[in-house]
């Protein structure tokens, strides 16, 4: 059976889903729920591309035969083992999802074919970014709890986009620290895109002010367009309390990797600001290092909102206790900007 990208997007949470693209391609970028069984892995996909450009069609069909008749009785089994009935795509929904369905299908697996297989899918995923957001953005000094806030609005029935989350990366150069491996660019869009479809687009979305980039990864261009116009609420926290809240947040980081990271600012930090901050770090003073730091940071905050200043709806102080009551407070003053807007 042949699947539209729409009937897949319904039925794939019903059945298991099967990417047969090379380990390398999967690895690129990858529909979420999908389980990787390569028909032919990275080297054979490259064998048989090469035959294909020396010798013709024909001859890199056999060729692919050929490399994959030795694992053919591994990839029945693998495939065996999860489930009877399954979704099964390519990169174009071409010959190797069209060839897997055929040998699976001997051991009486039912099997549907995604039609324009994945890049079918990134063109819905690309296109999702397009579409109108009523986004509202927080925005602060670094240190203010805006990922705090944001998750805490998402506990009290808010739609939110946790951007961080999903790149695995807190924005600056120390936001890869404690945090898992990025996804490429390419995954990262995808996941973004599995978020946006759990939401209303009709309602109101928190996002927290971010650059196009956020660690190594790049936000689609489009929707960052929209937050780059979308309305801005700024938290305003006492410098002394954000301080306390990054010793919490980075005091337990690995002091070579925090020390690593520190040394890519140097020049923005300054000379005699970073070798002070080195001195406290290998000290053990890790207040005194994130107030050094925020010498920084905080110049380039604003420098950067100055040129934001027309988007500022509303301005708001917290003094970082009881997030779930100042989360409240800040939606109740966004559905008035909304009324009366």
């Amino acid at each position: 059976m042949i699947l539209t990208i729409d009937d897949f997007l319904y039925l794939r949470n019903q059945l298991p889903v099967i990417d047969v693209r090379s380990e390398g391609e999967y690895e690129a970028g990858h529909v979420i729920s999908a389980i990787n069984i390569p028909l032919l892995n990275n080297e054979e996909r490259v064998v048989v591309g090469t035959t294909y450009k020396q010798k013709g069609q024909q001859e890199a069909i056999m060729s692919g035969f050929r490399l994959v008749g030795p694992r053919l009785a591994d990839i029945i089994e693998n495939t065996k083992v999860i489930g009877n009935e399954l979704i099964v795509h390519c990169w174009r929904g071409g010959m190797r999802s069209s060839n897997f369905c055929q040998f699976i299908s001997m051991t009486k697996i039912k099997t549907h074919q995604l039609k324009g297989g994945y890049k079918a899918y990134r063109q819905v995923a690309v296109e999702s970014f397009k579409k109108p957001f009523k986004l509202f953005s927080l925005t602060g000094f670094t240190g203010s709890g805006k990922t705090e806030i944001l998750r805490a609005m998402a506990d009290e029935g808010e739609q939110i986009l946790d951007l961080e989350k999903i790149a695995h990366h807190k924005g600056s150069v120390f936001g890869g620290l404690m945090m898992p491996p990025q996804p490429t660019t390419e995954q990262f869009q995808n996941n973004l895109f599995e978020e946006i479809l759990k939401l209303d687009l009709s309602k109101r979305i928190w996002i927290e002010d971010e650059s196009i980039a956020v660690g190594e990864i790049f936000l689609p261009e489009p929707f960052w367009k929209q937050m780059t116009t979308s309305t801005l609420m700024e938290i305003n926290v006492p410098k002394e309390i954000r301080i306390n809240r990054l010793v919490k947040e980075y005091g337990h980081a690995d002091r070579e990797k925090f020390l690593e990271a520190m040394t890519k600012i140097t020049k923005k930090l300054g000379g005699q600001h970073y070798i002070a901050a080195k001195e406290k770090l290998l000290e053990g003073d890790m207040s005194s290092v994130i107030d050094i730091l925020l010498s920084y940071y905080d110049k380039a905050y604003r420098n950067g909102i100055e040129k934001k200043k027309r988007r500022i709806k509303l301005y708001s102080s917290w003094n970082g206790t009881d997030v779930h009551v100042y989360a409240r407070q800040l939606i109740k003053e966004a559905t008035t900007l909304s009324t009366f807007a």
